[in-house]
């Protein structure tokens, strides 16, 4: 005759259960609701934010150019307004995605953490 499972075991299992139903009626929200907009979506944003990066690097490169052109000097206006172009656009961009990470999180349904304790 087998011996019962012990009381950490059954636990144990309970937590599992819980958490493998929770990842489910994650994949069944993400496939259901879509509130993103899906693949299509993620790559219009991927190139939005690209160029977030872009534009202002190649804006400031041109005007270091015509800096560089206009008052000739040994510094390198073109080098230095890159870099800070480059600097705003990073800065641009992690605002975009911190902003679009906060809403995914707030879109997300409720969860069940297995962690919680059981309350009897």
């Amino acid at each position: 005759m087998k011996t019962p499972p012990s009381r950490q075991s059954r636990s144990q299992t309970h937590l599992n259960a819980k958490a493998i139903a929770n990842q489910a009626r994650r994949k069944l929200y993400a496939h259901q609701a879509k509130p993103h907009g899906g693949v299509l979506f993620g790559l219009g944003f991927v190139g939005l934010v690209g160029w977030s990066v872009v534009i202002p690097t190649l804006s400031g490169m041109a005007l270091g150019i015509w800096i560089d052109f206009q008052f000739p000097s040994r510094f390198s206006w073109t080098l230095a307004l890159m870099l800070a172009g480059l600097s705003i656009g990073c800065l641009i961009h992690w605002e975009w995605v911190s902003q679009e990470q906060q809403r995914m999180a707030r879109d997300q349904p409720p969860d069940d953490s297995p962690n919680q304790e059981e309350r009897d």
